[in-house]
């Protein structure tokens, strides 16, 4: 294999600069940026996917809560036969996922002109819906069809709400649930397929997220402790609910709606 030329090894020296720099800036976020202090945030959330994913899938069955997408392929799966697929699952996961990006979007039709409160709104009702379906999955056996059906209700209402907040909130490459979207910008905006490379570090920092929260919750589940990925998920968002307290009194720029 021929040794890198000069110019290739500079430009990987800077790509990976770069990356550094602006999953830093995700993290750390200068607080004059338009987006403020919201990337962090949306951060936390998209663990808080990972988590509650797991616990979905490898819990209650071939569902997710959070993943829509898949849903509806499961239930197709299921239609066409395939074991292990309940479509009563998939299609409670749809209606309560539906109904709770329903109470979101209200949430954010009614405080458009703050971006601080349609966040700080939606994670209050969010983390007590993952508080109330924690405290299910502790007391109750998860495989049975009542406790079952309550917990991908609690979850998909929580989780819609969500999804519903990021679309609100609209920052760039931190959509908190799905990612195909982010891959796909990391792969057909890289450098080496003639793009700018923009946001490589966040996009990147964004799967690593979701893929830190399934692999935590999935290590606990597959360990015995089932309702453990719904407690660190609660008390991620309890975090981030009270920091967006404050956050909802704050009058800087990047509260503005987009």
């Amino acid at each position: 294999m021929p040794p890198l030329s000069w110019n290739g090894t500079v430009m990987a020296i800077d790509t990976r600069h770069v990356m550094l720099r602006e999953a830093w800036a995700t993290v750390v976020p200068d607080p004059r940026d338009r987006h403020g202090p919201l990337p962090p945030v949306m951060l936390a959330m998209t663990v808080v996917t990972g988590l509650v994913d797991a616990f979905s899938f490898l819990g209650l069955g071939h569902v997710f809560v959070a993943n829509m997408t898949g849903n509806v392929i499961f239930s197709g799966f299921a239609l066409a036969g395939a074991s292990g697929f309940v479509p009563a699952a998939s299609l409670a996961a749809l209606a309560a996922f539906a109904t709770g990006a329903f109470l979101g979007g209200r949430t954010a039709h009614r405080f458009r002109g703050h971006r601080g409160r349609v966040l700080h709104q939606a994670l209050v009702l969010e983390t007590v819906l993952v508080v109330a379906a924690f405290v299910v999955a502790a007391v109750a056996d998860p495989a049975h069809p009542v406790p079952r059906f309550v917990l991908i209700a609690l979850l998909g209402v929580a989780l819609g709400g969500q999804n519903a907040t990021a679309r609100a909130l609209a920052v760039p490459d931190l959509t908190t649930t799905v990612l195909t979207l982010t891959i796909t910008g990391m792969a057909s905006d890289n450098r080496a397929a003639g793009g700018r490379g923009a946001r490589s570090g966040r996009r990147l920092l964004s799967v690593a997220c979701l893929f830190a929260g399934g692999v935590g919750g999935a290590e606990a589940v597959l360990h015995g402790y089932a309702a453990l990925p719904l407690l660190l998920a609660a008390v991620l968002l309890a975090t981030v609910t009270l920091i967006s307290f404050r956050l909802n009194r704050s009058q800087a720029g990047w509260t503005a709606p987009l």
